[in-house]
């Protein structure tokens, strides 16, 4: 009797604590598979230091065969400044969703970045809060109907959603990597984080990955819509792509020098 062959996973991935605990459809798991992908490849598991914030993001906790932390919520980012700068050899990232980037942790973000802190920070955006019910986030889209806005976010009620790595573009320095990529296309999220962990490893600044994400159990769509969502709406208002590529410039710096 044939057996179909499982598919591999990161080798620094803790084997035990899969399969992991979200829900079906869900896009965390994907998100860190490409995060597991990334630090196999740059060899550098031993250096981690993997931080989680509360929300969904916490079910991530025992996801990696590395130093793992689980903190307050909204405070993953400081911590893990903290962690970096008492040992600046370590890897340091921070994972969280979009209510503990962009809401209660966005302090932490904004002068993380402001003081161009040589820490990666990866936030999976899903437009909503998950693990609480699927209440309006500030990643809401104008429109999208979730349990605190049953007829559609109201931007003239409660404002645009947030533009996270325009933001953190906005404000960082030249060493920064910002980029917004799409549990839709892995290949791309993938070389997004890795290029975000690289340029730590580089010492240039802060690196900042979105990951568009899904969440069909608040969503309340079956697959087809899932992916509708994520692949044709989602990127009308949050373009995929690179925002800050220190890696482009010092290229274009040589070229032109």
């Amino acid at each position: 009797m044939s057996v179909t062959p499982q598919p591999a996973m990161p080798k620094c991935w803790r084997v035990e604590s899969k399969p992991h605990k979200f829900c079906p459809g869900c896009g965390h798991g994907l998100v860190l598979k490409c995060l597991g992908e990334a630090i196999d490849e740059l060899g550098i598991q031993d250096r981690v230091v993997f931080g989680c914030d509360i929300g969904c993001s916490l079910l991530s906790w025992d996801f990696f065969n590395c130093d793992s932390v689980q903190t307050h919520h909204g405070r993953t980012t400081p911590v893990m400044t903290g962690i970096k700068r008492a040992n600046p050899d370590l890897i340091c990232i921070a994972y969280m969703g979009d209510g503990g980037g962009y809401a209660i942790g966005v302090g932490g973000i904004v002068n993380a970045a402001a003081r161009n802190e040589k820490v990666t920070v990866i936030l999976a955006n899903n437009t909503l809060y998950a693990m609480t019910g699927g209440q309006m986030s500030p990643t809401t889209m104008p429109g999208q109907k979730v349990e605190t806005a049953p007829y559609g976010r109201d931007p003239e009620a409660t404002g645009m959603p947030t533009q996270g790595p325009e933001m953190i573009a906005a404000i960082t320095g030249a060493g920064a990597y910002v980029a917004r990529g799409t549990m839709a296309n892995l290949r791309q999220l993938k070389s997004y984080i890795k290029k975000a962990l690289q340029n730590q490893i580089e010492g240039n600044g802060f690196s900042f990955v979105e990951a568009l994400s899904a969440c069909p159990t608040n969503w309340r769509t079956n697959a087809e819509k899932t992916w509708e969502f994520i692949e044709k709406e989602m990127p009308k208002y949050y373009k995929v792509g690179e925002l800050k590529n220190p890696f482009e410039a010092k290229k274009e710096a040589q070229q032109n020098g």
